[in-house]
């Protein structure tokens, strides 16, 4: 933490990226940790980049740079294990690269990293890094808490899955004392719309259910269409199956343009390696993957239904 520190300091512009498709985390962590360095460092230049993901506008929006601006740049990569997954592959252009992550260090990319696996999100560990290092000058505003704790809602499922620890709580407990509209916040993350709402019924009516608690379902884009949901849309909806009695994994595959996005979930089964040998990866109890055909999705399901046929036993 103190390198890192030491690196933002030592720095005039800083320009911080996040992963493809952001979650609440993503950006989250991503522009909690702007907040707080412009905070603190009022003379820099800090950017958060990347596309921006309507969903997710009402946490924040992105800043628009051009390639100049990387030149002699502290770059620092948010919640992203692999640089393939990297949002802006300008990420490379910088003077120097932190990686600050808590999925498995597979791709260990960085000039610093700082990767702990034990966090709920990287959104408890930049709140973490705000602890230790405030002793330096560090300021977490009202702004940066609120993002913070979205990142740590949205990655914990509300404090439901088992990433959440006592230090989850304790960090949570503090971020809650500084002024932001919680029921806001959790109406921008969990509210939905109608055709989402239509969309968890189609889910929930054609879902299928296999021996050893596999579950799946799969959103084509005749499906997607029929609803008019576009891809993006569907991330709010992939735990639900998760409330079913007897499941103890289930994949969600939904089929965009040229690809099939695999989304994995368990309730006890080692998922991150399935995920990975389809072109992925992420945590033991959450992970993505992607397949280009639906043969190769059945491939999945059933690699998925001896893993949990070898839970079981």
């Amino acid at each position: 933490m103190k390198k890192i520190l030491e690196s933002i300091k030592s720095y005039d512009t800083i320009i911080i990226h996040r992963h493809v498709r952001p979650d609440p985390d993503a950006i989250g962590s991503q522009v909690g940790l702007k907040e707080i360095i412009q905070q603190s460092f009022p003379e820099k230049k800090v950017f958060a980049v990347g596309a921006d993901e309507p969903s997710l506008t009402f946490l924040a929006q992105m800043d628009h740079i051009s390639d100049e601006q990387y030149q002699n740049a502290l770059v620092i990569i948010c919640d992203t294990a692999n640089t393939s997954r990297i949002c802006d592959q300008r990420y490379n252009l910088g003077k120097q690269l932190i990686k600050i992550d808590h999925h498995p260090n597979v791709d260990a990319y960085g000039d610093i990293q700082w990767v702990d696996t034990s966090a709920s999100s990287t959104s408890e560990m930049i709140y973490d890094f705000y602890l230790q290092t405030k002793e330096y000058g560090l300021i977490c505003s009202d702004a940066a808490a609120r993002l913070l704790y979205a990142g740590i809602v949205g990655d914990t499922g509300r404090f439901l899955y088992p990433s959440t620890t006592k230090k989850t709580f304790l960090l949570a407990a503090e971020l809650v004392t500084y002024r932001f509209d919680r029921s806001k916040l959790y109406d921008g993350m969990y509210n939905i719309s109608d055709k989402l709402a239509k969309l968890k019924g189609y889910i929930y009516q054609n879902f299928n259910l296999w021996d050893g608690g596999l579950a799946f379902v799969k959103l084509t884009k005749s499906v997607l269409e029929e609803f008019r949901i576009k891809p993006t849309e569907i991330g709010q909806l992939v735990s639900i199956l998760g409330d079913i009695e007897g499941i103890v994994a289930w994949v969600v595959f939904i089929e965009e343009e040229e690809q099939i996005r695999v989304r994995l979930r368990s309730k006890g089964p080692t998922i991150n390696e399935l995920a990975a040998k389809y072109n992925g990866g992420g945590h033991p109890l959450a992970s993505g993957a992607t397949v280009t055909t639906w043969e190769e999705a059945d491939e999945v399901i059933n690699d998925l239904q001896d893993i949990c046929q070898a839970f079981k036993k």
